[in-house]
């Protein structure tokens, strides 16, 4: 097993304590803006080996009585198609399955705001559902030369035309889809509102990268910059802070860029005094104790260095299905040689390119393709696969994988020949695929079927949760069926996105 780094009860300790002193400060109701995802972290996880993906949902839900929830996604998010990384599917259905998740964990979603609104179809579908399901959805609009006009933006004209969403919690969570959410925004517009209501209320913001005690330079926020590359975040040192407190703390662009128009802003919504609204630096306004979790700082460092690896490949992968520009890859590509590394440091690429280069040698591709996969346990231990004419790279890569783990020798077939022949020849006569070969949640059907009365298949089934956390890296672009069982079996996968065939369609 991978070493630990991380100490989920110590973080949720502090963490917790930091909250609960912030709305102490606020005397009143706390907006709290929750960067990052808050359920299934995965990006953390990665990052901090042994951190908890759902810590911040264990954090709530000690919470629970205290908490409400406000959902923000972006309007132009919805009408592209944003898809969601981690889980592969579009922003519209990650809200919908965020709230499920956050019902799933005994907390519900008071409010979901479509924020910078224009008209369009996915937006007001989406809002229906939402209707339909019995929670209320609203929409701001754009507001002209935001942030910078504060004079507007703190108007009857700018956030007064927002609709002000009531809530009864001391602490209203406001969390979003992804990054540039709306989060911030619809915070501020409930501030406004609030005083001019005559409520008391503050605003602070819970963080998780970067982490703030960490150097600039510190694997784990450089895997930030790597995660964030479509946006060109750069994390730096935070001169306000360190001028109003002579302590050095990292915090990224964006933030201390804008700082200056976000203090403008609080000081004229919050008036004479500004209360628990009076922040000397962007730092300040973060709720960050993540750095006191760490453990291991040297596992965190080695899994931060994987992490900005893998995010080069995703970005090159994304790059190839035209879903971002040129430049996060060549961002990626910079971070890597700051720390000193190139993209076959990720110990399964070359084993991945070995064995599809072996396969083209004996002449065993499909259609003069030659596809390699490889497959790193959590043990340490590597095990490859290349496509053949019954299974995909990626699935004769899970079939080997767990053949080791419940050490069945490799002559013993995991599924009997007529069950495959079944299965592609269903697909070939049947389905009118042109790649009857089985993909990865092909083969886990088809291993769940043969366990019934197969004792080889049945303890393969019972070593794939030992799956999960581990790598994987394939020669070629994985098709839709290989992608989601990869997915679902929590294996991280990189790609070198080649393609398979000259197709347009990748199956």
């Amino acid at each position: 097993m991978p070493p630990k780094g991380f100490d989920n009860e110590k973080y949720l300790e502090e963490q917790t304590a930091a909250i609960l002193e912030r709305v102490d400060r606020s005397e009143g109701k706390l907006y709290l803006e929750f960067g990052g995802k808050l359920t299934y972290d995965l990006h953390a996880a990665r990052v901090l080996p042994g951190y908890d993906a759902n810590v911040k949902m264990r954090l709530l839900q000690g919470l629970k009585d205290q908490i409400e929830v406000i959902f923000c996604v972006y309007w132009a998010d919805l009408e592209r198609g944003r898809i969601r990384g981690d889980f592969g599917i579009t922003y519209d259905l990650a809200t919908l399955k965020s709230i499920d998740d956050l019902r799933d964990w005994d907390i519900e979603v008071s409010a979901v705001v479509v924020t910078r609104f224009h008209e369009g179809t996915a937006s007001e579908r989406l809002m229906q559902q939402l209707g339909r399901k019995g929670i209320a959805a609203h929409t701001q609009p754009e507001i002209p030369n935001y942030p910078n006009d504060v004079d507007l933006i703190v108007s009857s004209d700018g956030y007064g035309r927002n609709p002000y969403i009531e809530t009864h919690a001391p602490i209203v969570v406001v969390t979003g889809t992804g990054p540039g959410s709306g989060k911030l925004s619809t915070c501020l517009s409930q501030l406004y509102h609030d005083h001019r209501r005559g409520i008391a209320s503050g605003y602070a913001k819970f963080e998780t990268f970067p982490i703030w005690e960490l150097a600039v330079d510190h694997p784990v926020n450089i895997a930030y910059e790597a995660a964030t590359a479509d946006l060109g975040d750069i994390v730096m040192i935070d001169p306000f802070h360190l001028q109003a407190y002579g302590v050095t703390a990292t915090n990224y662009n964006r933030d201390v860029e804008s700082f200056p128009i976000l203090k403008a802003i609080m000081d004229r919504i919050a008036g004479d005094g500004g209360g628990a609204l009076q922040y000397q630096s962007p730092t300040d306004m973060g709720v960050n104790r993540a750095g006191a979790g760490i453990t291991d700082d040297r596992a965190v460092r080695e899994a931060a260095t994987q992490e900005v690896i893998r995010r080069y490949y995703r970005h090159l992968w994304e790059w190839h299905r035209s879903l971002c520009p040129r430049q996060p890859v060549e961002r990626t590509e910079n971070l890597m040689a700051r720390l000193g590394v190139s993209p076959t440091d990720r110990p399964v690429v070359q084993p991945a390119h070995e064995v599809a280069a072996e396969a083209q040698r004996s002449k065993r591709g499909k259609d003069g393709f030659y596809c390699g996969a490889a497959l790193q346990l959590l043990d340490g231990t590597i095990v490859t696969g290349t496509n053949s004419h019954l299974f995909h790279s990626a699935s004769a890569a899970i079939i080997n994988g767990v053949k080791h783990l419940a050490g069945i020798p490799a002559t013993i077939h995991l599924l009997p020949g007529n069950v495959i022949q079944s299965l592609t020849d269903l697909k070939s006569n049947y389905l009118a695929s042109s790649s009857p070969s089985l993909n990865v949640q092909e083969v886990l059907v088809a291993l769940g079927i043969s366990a019934a009365s197969n004792p080889a298949a049945k303890a393969g089934v019972d070593m794939l949760p030992r799956l999960r956390g581990a790598q994987m890296h394939l020669t070629h672009e994985p098709g839709a069926g290989d992608e989601t069982g990869l997915r679902k079996l929590g294996i991280s996968v990189t790609t070198d996105a080649e393609a398979t065939s000259q197709g347009y369609f990748l199956r």
